[in-house]
């Protein structure tokens, strides 16, 4: 099964979950995989959800600040070529967005994608507590970016939770929130193949499922 089908597993069988996976690209890798999107500073909650029964099974949390990261945490997704120090993604330029999306969004999953323009303050602050938390273990995907969020000036409401579709659910009530429904017909096993259908020249090989 693969780990983002096990980001939420029951709360009570969270202690049979495995450990957190440690990765750690060295500084010349992170140095060149840097991307500074010209958009506003940004705090973007993707959130993927069932088509079988409507429950969530994992959150993403992407940071537009002084750059752009993806913060994946337990997730299986990867980018060849591309800098992961523990499950921060370096190098998000709106092509690795859409590999992201079409990772995830599928027959039997779509995602959800919520918005929220804040200072670059603030942009800045979550920033640099993703890259901090470290390896996040399995089945606590919401949780680790509830604990990111929490008390960062705009997200104080957001609650304390394992469960994605809850956090999801918080999250769209925050002022200013702009969010929208990605779905994708593909079968399960031909997701996560758009980019290298596109001939992206740092996708040459696909991600391991």
């Amino acid at each position: 099964m693969r780990r983002h089908f096990l980001c939420l597993a029951a709360v009570a069988a969270l202690s049979a979950c495995g450990a957190a996976e440690p990765l750690w690209a060295p500084q010349e890798a992170v140095n060149a995989a840097r991307y500074v999107h010209p958009g506003p500073p940004a705090i973007t909650l993707f959130t993927v959800i069932s088509n079988r029964n409507g429950s969530g099974v994992h959150s993403g949390l992407m940071i537009n600040g002084s750059q752009r990261i993806m913060f994946d945490p337990a997730g299986s997704w990867q980018l060849p070529r591309l800098a992961e120090r523990n499950d921060v993604h370096f190098g998000i330029t709106d092509k690795m967005v859409d590999f992201y999306i079409d990772y995830h969004a599928r027959e039997t999953f779509h995602m959800v994608e919520q918005t929220k323009i804040v200072s670059p303050e603030v942009a800045e602050l979550v920033l640099q507590r993703a890259m901090a938390y470290g390896a996040v273990a399995k089945a606590n995907c919401t949780n680790s970016i509830s604990d990111i969020l929490a008390g960062v000036p705009g997200f104080e409401t957001l609650p304390q939770t394992y469960f994605p579709k809850k956090y999801m659910e918080a999250f769209r009530t925050l002022p200013g929130v702009t969010e929208r429904k990605i779905t994708d017909d593909d079968a399960d096993d031909n997701h996560g193949v758009l980019l290298v259908q596109k001939g992206d020249p740092r996708l040459d090989e696909q991600p391991p499922l």
